[in-house]
């Protein structure tokens, strides 16, 4: 049995070889299985060394694979490019900076080769490390989408799981080019055990997520896996229908019962800027569903591979 290990980098010059030694602390139990490891890392457009400090590893393992981006296209396509690419009758992801501990990896193999499980996925019970800020929109972020889709997304959950090859040839099947990997994962199903872990600071460097980057990823996993925003852009519009007719109504009645002379600019303005801000709010919900269905219509490739190992 071959167990595939997919690690998304993006300037990891520092963590490359520190993972490689984590993992091969686990290399016993494999080898007392007959289970062969290969790791393959993918390089996201790195601009330091990340791809040369893996070409170093290949010489001197030749389990040590590597597939290098053009350019930098993101986690979700290199976590993409890495499932296609993998060879494995077991497929894991783990993140390059140890946040994605490799020691729960004999542990995952257990629960797919003797509990009958599909995946093994894993999820934080703490965010010790994190600002708080950036905490709490993370929880908030859960309870919206949760609420929102019908594909439940675990509070929490990690990129990091374990899969069997029928859960990876599933993921495959979904080809779409903005892909919310947490919400795919949910999506296609399959018997999925969850392993909780507190929260490990990544062990060198800085992380690449900014709050920004976050937020948008965020929107993308909305966008992809719920159609309520265009129906709350659709509530708003009756219901400023409905004030609008009530309001035409009141002032018709002021006018012939107490004939008030036309007044209120500056209530008038109020409104008409408040409506305005609703109409733009909606315009750019709809505006965000057509920018993901023209980008898929597209049809541009997820990844363009420069070399690989």
């Amino acid at each position: 049995m071959l167990l595939s290990l997919i690690v998304p980098c993006y300037n990891e010059e520092e963590n490359i070889t520190d993972f490689y030694d984590e993992v091969m602390k686990q290399e016993p139990y494999f080898s007392e299985r007959e289970i062969r490891l290969e790791i393959l890392y993918v390089d996201d457009g790195s601009k330091d060394q990340t791809a040369g400090k893996v070409r170093t590893l290949h010489d001197r393992d030749d389990r040590v694979r590597l597939v290098r981006f053009s350019r930098n296209f993101g986690k979700e396509a290199a976590i993409y490019a890495g499932l296609q690419k993998a060879r494995g009758d077991l497929v894991a992801i783990l993140d390059c900076d140890l946040q994605d501990p490799p020691a729960l990896l004999p542990q995952m193999t257990e629960a797919i080769l003797h509990e009958g499980y599909d995946s093994v996925a894993t999820r934080r019970v703490t965010r010790k490390g994190e600002p708080p800020i950036r905490s709490f929109f993370a929880r908030r972020f859960y309870h919206m989408i949760n609420r929102m889709s019908r594909t439940e997304i675990v509070d929490g959950a990690r990129d990091y799981r374990m899969m069997t090859r029928p859960f990876v040839e599933a993921i495959l099947s979904l080809a779409e080019v903005n892909r919310f990997s947490k919400g795919i994962f949910s999506w296609v199903g399959f018997e999925t055990k969850w392993l909780e872990y507190e929260n490990i600071e990544r062990r060198k460097g800085e992380t690449k997520w900014s709050f920004w980057k976050l937020f948008a990823y965020a929107v993308e996993g909305i966008i992809g896996f719920s159609t309520t925003p265009l129906l709350f852009a659709s509530f708003l519009g009756v219901l400023f229908c409905v004030l609008a007719a009530i309001f035409i109504v009141f002032i018709i009645v002021r006018k012939l019962l107490f004939g008030d002379p036309t007044s209120g600019w500056p209530s008038l303005v109020c409104i008409i800027s408040l409506i305005s801000g609703v109409q733009l709010f909606c315009l750019g919900i709809v505006g965000q569903y057509l920018a993901k269905t023209y980008m898929e219509v597209k049809n541009r490739p997820i990844y363009i591979v420069k070399d690989e190992l």
